[in-house]
């Protein structure tokens, strides 16, 4: 319908997939650059997992077309299968000749080994990969751990990578899939595309489908991004919505009133969700508590107005002006955070956590037309959100934001300024607590997010095998924390005695060992070297 009135050969913003619209952001390269680094590592589990529309299957079909000729793939789509019709699904994907006695794991499990090793013997690899594998019942994931026992003296047989949507973290996170979890050897989160990204990504599919010209104004594609959470699958709906919007009234470039207007029919609709911070853009919605506002808070919305802490403090609470991470003043004991929550008021203060987590810092956070991570790249930090436990969080060493639930149902925005063994250090709504460490789990949910300042050029990982001026920096942090003399003539080449020297670094601080050195691995390293202005976690006595 629009496609002539803007020159177009065709609809751009397609939800279904297309090679000819391949756009491979940062994140999704790095993404792509662990599953690849994964497959050539022998046997074990790999984790993929992402939000609805972040690109997971466009990964999925990447990383098909470059596998070698020697692979030979399972692609399970649909999980939601009982032990047996997993495997016999494993089997028909592969060729496998189902025995007679298909009702039994042990013929099924015993047909697939035979298969393996032969395959093995060929010098083929065998690839099995679960998409949507949040839906995978426990007794299925088990069965899926039991298949890397399939093995020869000196690898496994079979490369199992999990993709799935953030729910997966949580349920290999429980205690009895601890045995499944402890055999992944690699995971990535897929996060959104950042506004940059986003931009880019909006004119990369006009310029496949024949625009010529700005079709879109800056404008527009900034409402985009902030409306569409930098989610690819709803910036395709929201831009496909604008552009309609924008030929029936006969404007030849969208706007971002058009976009707001376009976003409030797309989240009108039956069976799209709707986000839970549209009604602060105006749009009437109204909204759920919790991280999701803490994240749109930072990423894709303007911060709130007001932003102040409450006027009256709860009795539990004791004051401190924000000075460093692990200085704040304590009350004598420690406070009982369940009944801390249940005390604050009901208002879950995003803005007066970001003003501690920039104070630590020593940046500067204000409400206003940008968000709390544009703030962040102002000053030349970087915003991260992970999920994890509080070991992960103890490995990177430095400050976070966690979404604690109180009794009551409320959320509550937290900094964590300070941890060991025994207790932990919090900043709700602009007053402080010391609580037991064990205690916060309780009102956690695992997901967290963190400020951190790039020591390297570029914001990249590091792939074993790449060549990039700025490994030259990652021997000599490795060089000084492991206290070994920094190499005269060093190689920007990341080889494997510098991959060796990675592991060993990152099993020490109960980092992955993956040798993979992602944001992760980065924000500890630059922890430890004990960079200018770089807050820690780790309580200074």
């Amino acid at each position: 319908m629009y496609t002539s009135f803007f020159g177009l050969h065709e609809k751009p913003f397609s939800i279904t997939p297309d090679p000819r619209y391949l756009f491979m952001s940062e994140r999704h390269a790095e993404a792509l650059a662990h599953l690849l680094y994964g497959v050539r590592e022998a046997g074990g589990f790999i984790q993929l997992t992402g939000e609805v529309g972040t690109g997971k299957t466009t990964l999925v079909r990447s990383l098909l077309q470059q596998l070698p000729d020697t692979a030979d793939v399972a692609l399970v789509l649909n999980p939601q299968l009982t032990r047996i019709e997993f495997l016999c699904a494993i089997c028909e994907e592969l060729g496998v000749p189902l025995p007679e006695a298909r009702g039994s794991i042990k013929a099924l499990t015993d047909a697939l080994n035979r298969f393996l090793l032969e395959n093995h013997s060929r010098g083929r690899r065998t690839i099995l990969i679960v998409d949507e594998a949040q839906n995978l019942k426990p007794d299925v994931l088990e069965q899926v751990r039991l298949l890397t026992n399939l093995e020869t003296t000196k690898q496994k047989l079979l490369q199992i990578i999990l993709i799935g949507q953030p729910e997966l973290r949580v349920l290999l996170a429980r205690n009895d899939m601890r045995q499944l979890a402890q055999r992944i050897t690699g995971r990535y989160h897929l996060e959104p595309l950042s506004r940059p990204e986003a931009e880019a990504y909006i004119d990369h599919r006009v310029k496949v489908a024949g625009g010529v010209g700005r079709i879109f104004a800056r404008g527009a594609r900034g409402e985009i991004y902030r409306l569409g959470r930098g989610i690819p699958r709803m910036i395709n709906v929201i831009a496909d919505r604008a552009l309609l919007g924008a030929f029936t009234a006969e404007s030849s470039q969208v706007t971002p009133a058009i976009v707001r207007r376009a976003a409030a029919e797309v989240y009108d609709r039956p069976g799209v969700a709707l986000p839970p911070w549209i009604r602060w853009l105006g749009l009437g919605i109204l909204p759920a508590a919790g991280l999701v506002a803490l994240l749109v808070a930072a990423w894709w919305l303007p911060g709130r107005d007001g932003g102040q802490a409450p006027a009256d403090a709860p009795a539990l609470a004791t004051t401190a002006t924000p000075t460093a991470a692990g200085t704040i003043e304590r009350s004598p004991g420690l406070d009982s955070l369940g009944e801390a929550l249940d005390a604050l008021p009901a208002t879950a203060d995003a803005d007066a956590a970001y003003t501690r987590l920039f104070t630590l810092w020593n940046a500067s956070y204000q409400p206003g037309p940008d968000g709390a991570c544009q703030q962040a790249e102002a000053s030349g930090l970087r915003c991260l959100l992970q999920h994890g436990t509080l070991d992960d969080v103890a490995a990177l060493d430095t400050p976070v934001i966690l979404s604690l639930r109180s009794h009551k149902g409320i959320e509550h925005q937290a900094v964590l300024t300070a941890l060991d063994d025994r207790t932990g250090d919090l900043s709700i709504a602009g007053h402080d607590y010391q609580v037991a460490a064990g205690e916060i789990a309780n009102f956690w949910q695992g997901e967290y997010l963190l400020l951190w300042k790039p020591q390297t050029r570029d914001v990249k990982a590091f792939v074993p095998g790449m060549r990039d001026p700025d490994i030259l920096w990652l021997r000599a942090s490795l060089a000084t924390i492991q206290g070994k003399p920094v190499e005269p003539m060093r190689s920007d080449l990341y080889d494997a005695n510098l991959e060796a020297r990675v592991r060993q670094y990152q099993r020490e601080r109960h980092l992955a060992a993956d040798g993979l050195v992602s944001h992760q691995t980065q924000i500890a390293i630059i922890a430890e070297l004990g960079a200018a202005g770089t807050p820690r976690l780790a309580r200074v006595d």
